[in-house]
This record gives structure tokens, sequence and C-alpha cells, in this order.
């Protein structure tokens, strides 16, 4: 069950989302008589704002070709986004956790230790260290002004490591559903309320808005983005999908409260944001444990929205499919017609697409390969809306080095029948 401040949260979410397998082609046209719109145009795409080369056309051909104003009847078609630099520009999770360490919003934990399973000694005896005993447990740390707390606080969020560079996380996990320091980022925020984190995330949100693009910010001793942008493109390829009869979700590997706050504002409610779940205590206070998805339990992070962990969360939350058989790739008729992402995280979901699979392009090995392999010719590659990287140097290593392996590791990337993906060189920048 979902848990939150409000009845939207403790409400089962498998009941409230929408049902949204789609209906083959083949199917529709067998069983599914025009309805009586069919004649009128499809809701269009902006031609005022700029897409690479013929995206826009391409993406307007699987919106025509799928949505409801093409007059097939049956389950509405199913649209997926990633958030963070994929409908916003930069992270609006670090924005939140910038802001929250700017005004002392992390409680101290009775144990660092014990915020993750994974949680090494050397990341237990830093962040000790650094943010240190003297406040009482579960008071805020005042890492608004300890630079050293925030430093290692942020360090370890970002590269997995502490400041002086030792593991912050080790042991055993599926390197396919989840990843230690993105899920450790609801697990900082353990003994607020899902209503004080989301008021954290409104104020950075305000924040990164107003200021100019290309800003940035000091954290400790950390620089990073000081500003985040919704792209207009995708704010109007929602609001189309949307308007053509699409039911359109977000699926992040961010906090989920931190997610809802910026999904609102392309129109997208809580009942179709996913995101990480944190389980709250009975005080409706966040724990450091989050919701499971196709079979596993309430767990310190085993299964958040992560690679293949995305697939298993659409599959279990919009399309009901329960245990162990939402990790895998389902018929047609039960996969969303696009998916949207920018990363090796998204990049499972977008390949389950059956319509057009939307990538922006970070340079990110196994997406962009995917991606130029361009296997079924439903990919669709684009530049960043907003400062784009520049050409990639060499070539993807798609054939030794792309594929991320469920037990840490990278190996080469395969198609569906077995074949090795060649190295591709980057050309959509």
């Amino acid at each position: 069950m979902r848990n939150s401040h409000v009845a939207a949260w403790t409400s089962a979410v498998v009941t409230t989302l929408v049902a949204a397998a789609l209906v083959s082609p083949a199917a529709a046209a067998t069983s599914a008589s025009p309805a009586p719109a069919a004649s009128r145009a499809c809701p269009q795409l902006s031609k005022k704002l700029q897409w690479y080369g013929k995206n826009r056309a391409q993406l307007q051909r699987m919106i025509d070709e799928r949505g409801s104003c093409a007059g097939h009847r049956g389950p509405r078609p199913v649209a997926a986004f990633d958030w963070d630099n994929t409908v916003s520009k930069n992270d609006v999770t670090d924005a939140t956790i910038a802001w929250s360490l700017k005004h002392d919003k992390i409680l101290r934990p009775a144990s660092w230790k014990k915020t993750s399973k994974w949680l090494t000694d050397d990341a237990d005896e830093a962040l000790t260290a650094a943010c240190g005993t003297d406040v009482p447990v579960g008071a805020p740390l005042p890492t608004s002004t300890d630079t050293d707390c925030t430093d290692e606080i942020f360090n370890i969020r970002e590269s997995g490591k502490t400041m002086s560079g030792a593991a912050a996380f080790a042991g055993d996990w599926n390197h396919r559903r989840t990843v230690p320091q993105y899920a450790w980022v609801p697990q900082l925020f353990a003994g607020r309320t899902v209503p004080e984190l989301e008021s954290y995330a409104a104020a950075a949100r305000k924040e990164a808005l107003a200021a100019p693009v290309g800003a940035t910010q000091k954290l400790g001793t950390h620089t990073i983005p000081g500003y985040v942008r919704y792209y207009d493109q995708q704010r109007d390829l929602i609001r189309t999908l949307q308007k053509a009869g699409f039911d359109v979700y977000i699926v992040s590997a961010g906090s989920e409260p931190v997610t809802e706050v910026w999904s609102r504002g392309v129109g997208i409610d809580r009942e179709h944001t996913i995101a990480i779940r944190s389980e709250l205590d009975r005080k409706g206070r966040i724990t450091t444990y989050n919701q499971g998805c196709g079979g596993v339990p309430v767990s310190q992070g085993e299964a958040i929205p992560y690679i293949d962990g995305k697939r298993c969360w659409i599959n279990q939350e919009i399309f009901h499919i329960k245990g162990k058989a939402a990790w895998k790739k389902q018929s047609w008729g039960k996969r969303i017609a696009l998916g949207g992402g920018d990363a090796d995280t998204d990049v499972t979901f977008v390949g389950d697409a059956t319509g057009a699979h939307l990538v922006l392009n970070r340079n990110k090995n196994e997406i962009m390969c995917r991606a130029y392999d361009n296997a079924d010719g439903r990919w669709v590659a684009n530049p960043m809306f907003i400062e784009p990287l520049p050409r990639k140097s060499g070539t993807y290593p798609c054939s030794t080095a792309a594929d991320n392996l469920p037990g840490g590791g990278f190996g080469p990337l395969l198609r569906d029948d077995g074949s090795v993906v060649p190295d591709q060189v980057d050309s959509v920048y």
C-alpha cells in the first residue's frame, strides 16, 4: 500500500491507477470499428518548438496512429517518461537535497550505518566524523554552516564514495534493479513527514526556476547546477499526448514526494507519478525502508524504479501485473506506446515501448547504443533541449562494455536475436 499524508497515498495505488493496456493494430483492425471522431485530426505538436531533424514528425505520426483520435476503441494507450534530465533540465532530487542541506533539514540518525543496508564502515565513520555527535539524535544537523558534513553527505549521494575516496556502499545487489546511493536519498529524510519533504521540494523548485540558465551553486566544496527548467518541448509533448487520449505517467528513480511536486508543473497528477515510495511509521514519518516490486517485499532499496526496476513498476502499477512476472517484458498489448528517457537507468522501459523510444542524448552508453542501433526503426534520439552536450569523441563501446550487468560491471550489448550491437558513432548532438 502506498503511504501518504493524504488519502491518495493511503489507498491502494493499483486500484486508483487507470488500466492502460494497448490494442495492437491487428486487433484494432478486426475487433474495433472507427469511432465517430476518427476523421478529426489528432492534436498537433507545436511547430514553434525546435526538435532535431525529423523527430517531431516521427512523434506526431505515432500520436496520430495510436491516439484515441485515430478511432480505435478500447483501453487508452500509455506514455511514460523519466523525470530528471528528460522532462526537466538538471536533477530535481539534487536541487532538493542542496536546498535541504543549506537549510538544516537533514535529521541526525541514531546510526548512519543503519540508514542503508549497504553503507560501509568507512562511510559510517566518515559521516560520524564529519557531522559529529553533538547534535541530539533526531535533531537537525547544522549543514548550512558545517561544510564537512555537507560535503560528506553530498559526495556519497553523488559518487557513492566518501570524500577520501573510499567506497560508501558494498555488498550484493542486483545492479539492474537498484543502486544504493539512489535509494539513500529518501533514506536521508527519515524522520521527516511527507508534507515536510514536499515543502522542501517546493522551495527548491521556486529557487531553481528563478535562477538563470547556466547558474551554479556551491554546496560545501562542491559546485553543482543552480537552476532547473522544464523542457518546453516535453511539456508540449505531454500535453499533446493527453489531448490525444494517452495516459501519461512519470517513472523516476527519485523520491516520490519530490517528483510529485515537479510533475504537477506538466499536468501530471499524484496517481500518475511513480518513484521511490518510502514506508512511513505510525506517526506518518518517512523511514529508511521503501516499498517493493515484482514480489520483492518492503526493503531498504532492493527494487526501486531503476533500469529493469522501471519496467517492474510500470508493469505492476499501470498494467496490474503481479509477482515475478512484473520483471518480464510483456506482450504487445500490455506495454507502453511511448517511452522517454535520457540514461541507462531508463533503457529497459524505453525499449519496451511499442510506438516510439524517445532518448535525450547525454552520452550514456547502453541507451545510446540502443538508440543508434535502432533495431526496430522506432528510436528517436534528440540532443538535450538546453545546453546540449558536444559530440562524444570516439565510439560507444556497444560491442564490449555497454550492457549494465546484474552482478555489476559491463558486457557486450545484445539484440533480441542474440547478435551483438556494433559500436556506434555519436551523430545526434
